[in-house]
């Protein structure tokens, strides 16, 4: 389980992310890199680090399930994942 103040942090900068992400389209295309340095940092989604929406954890990150390696093989062994089964040959 990743602390409480990282999970936080990721789910405020998803809220800046969606916030900015119109006004930084229209600067883009605009070319207007002054501007667009002026907005806050945390609104550009390449500063986003993906995180397991189960417990937070920042490594290991499967993005096709939003989890991470631990939390998909959990899982997956239970059969809760639709479509995931154990590979046999």
């Amino acid at each position: 389980m990743a602390k409480k103040s990282k999970i936080a942090k990721f789910h405020k900068q998803q809220a800046l992310i969606a916030k900015y992400a119109t006004l930084r389209h229209e600067l883009k295309e605009k070319g207007d890199y002054e501007a667009l340095a002026k907005l806050p940092k945390d609104s550009n989604p390449n500063r986003l680090r993906n995180r397991d929406h189960l417990d937070g954890r920042p490594r290991g990150y499967m993005r096709q399930f939003g989890m991470s390696r631990l939390n998909f093989r959990k899982y997956a062994h239970l059969g809760q994942i639709p479509g995931v089964k154990k590979a046999s040959w």
